[in-house]
């Protein structure tokens, strides 16, 4: 994996987990009664975004490790996930016997 695979890989898992952390221990501007004008009361009163990031980050970092090791030890390959035979027969696979 090449420096520039594992900084898209990072990029992609963070943002991922960020999507997954924004909405967590959420409160709205309904839920404290004090809404600003011109916005939703669905909007966040207090939307804690550099806590969320940090959080972000610790999990992205464990998360890159574990794919990262997986992908670069070759435990999980292209060949690994054909289900459907279409690499070919020099794939390295065990073919079918029939």
């Amino acid at each position: 994996m090449s420096i520039t695979s594992a900084i898209v890989l990072f990029a992609v898992i963070w943002f991922m987990v960020f999507f997954c952390v924004l909405p967590l221990r959420m409160v709205t501007q309904g839920d404290t009664g004090e809404i600003v004008p011109g916005t939703h009361a669905s909007s966040p009163a207090d939307a804690q975004i550099k806590r969320k990031a940090k959080i972000t980050t610790y999990w992205a970092i464990g998360l890159w490790i574990v794919i990262a090791s997986t992908l670069v030890s070759g435990l999980l390959t292209v060949e690994s996930i054909d289900m459907f035979n279409r690499m070919g027969p020099g794939s390295g696979l065990p073919q079918a016997a029939g």
